[in-house]
């Protein structure tokens, strides 16, 4: 019988994942849709992702599914067949493929259950997912940009905007999507008359949050249709400009995407310009930050001297 989980050490397949010469592509995927019986579509999915060599990691909750996923190229399309068969309301949904992809994402899958695929705090009964704002593709994105009536919103971490986001567009000084929520609509209430645009990374948490600026009484709201990723990929395919500057960060093992050559944010330890993030190696600490190639010799990945001297004394002891 097939174990539903990992049995090897993550260090031994993270090696083999930077060793392997496989061509492999990276694609995230959501849906927002009513899911019953989670364990069995967790189960399933895992038996036969499994097999087909997928890596990376996927939440199911009730509401819906979230992923982010490494998967051999020449099972691209057989890992999509057996997403769509998996569950009806799954057919067909958008694939967000990478845009600077070295396949060297992930290295071990994960299947977990949540609450949410998208932690919210919204506990009201009346709120409705399923209303949310109008979606823009690339063209519709760049017009929007130029629109003096339109005020673009940055629905991610400020470690993500730090390093790339559209121009003009304002952030939500939070450190998590629950928290943006409400000091977006306060930071917006006095712009009701406004279009409100926001995006993220893949259009899952923007699509969440014009359903809920709709909710709070907002009625020109809109997002970016599957986020920076599919608005570049879009815009590239037709050879539309493009008004996204900087990298774009992503939750593996690459932690970014580089769109232009733009380079827009500062190492945080000397202050030159940087746009490489890194976490710190002690793992108390596992401070995500940005470091310069000259910061990183001299640090030796750490984020500080009293990280490296902390972890110096204890590889002594040892």
């Amino acid at each position: 019988m097939l174990v539903l989980h990992n049995t090897i050490s993550n260090k031994i397949l993270k090696k083999r994942m930077l060793s392997a010469n496989e061509l492999r592509t990276t694609v995230s995927f959501y849906k927002y849709c009513y899911i019953d019986d989670q364990q069995k579509l967790r189960d399933k999915l895992y038996a036969t992702f499994y097999q087909l060599r997928v890596f990376g990691r996927i939440y199911i909750a009730h509401e819906g599914i979230n992923a982010q996923i490494s998967v051999p190229t020449i099972f691209y399309k057989k890992m999509k067949t057996t997403l769509y068969q998996s569950c009806p309301q799954f057919n067909n949904l958008r694939m967000n493929v990478a845009i600077d992809d070295n396949g060297k994402s992930f290295w071990v899958l994960r299947i977990k259950i949540r609450d949410r695929i998208v932690a919210d705090g919204i506990n009201d009964p009346n709120f409705n997912l399923a209303h949310v704002g109008q979606y823009l593709q690339a063209k519709e994105v760049n017009v929007m940009l130029n629109d003096p009536n339109a005020i673009f919103v940055d629905i991610r971490n400020d470690y993500e905007y730090e390093i790339g986001h559209f121009m003009n567009a304002i952030t939500i000084p939070s450190k998590t999507f629950r928290d943006q929520l409400p000091m977006m609509v306060e930071m917006l209430k006095n712009k009701k008359d406004k279009k409100i645009v926001m995006y993220c990374t893949g259009g899952i948490r923007c699509e969440k949050a014009s359903a809920y600026m709709l909710y709070k009484g907002f009625n020109n709201v809109y997002h970016v249709a599957g986020g920076i990723i599919e608005y570049v990929r879009n815009a590239r395919t037709l050879g539309l400009p493009i008004y996204f500057i900087g990298k774009n960060f992503v939750f593996d093992e690459r932690m970014g995407e580089r769109i232009t050559n733009e380079i827009i944010s500062y190492c945080h330890q000397c202050g030159v310009s940087c746009d490489t993030h890194v976490n710190c190696l002690n793992h108390k600490c596992h401070l995500l930050f940005i470091q310069c190639s000259s910061c990183s010799k001299k640090y030796n990945k750490y984020c500080s001297l009293q990280c490296l001297k902390i972890m110096t004394e204890k590889n002594k002891i040892c």
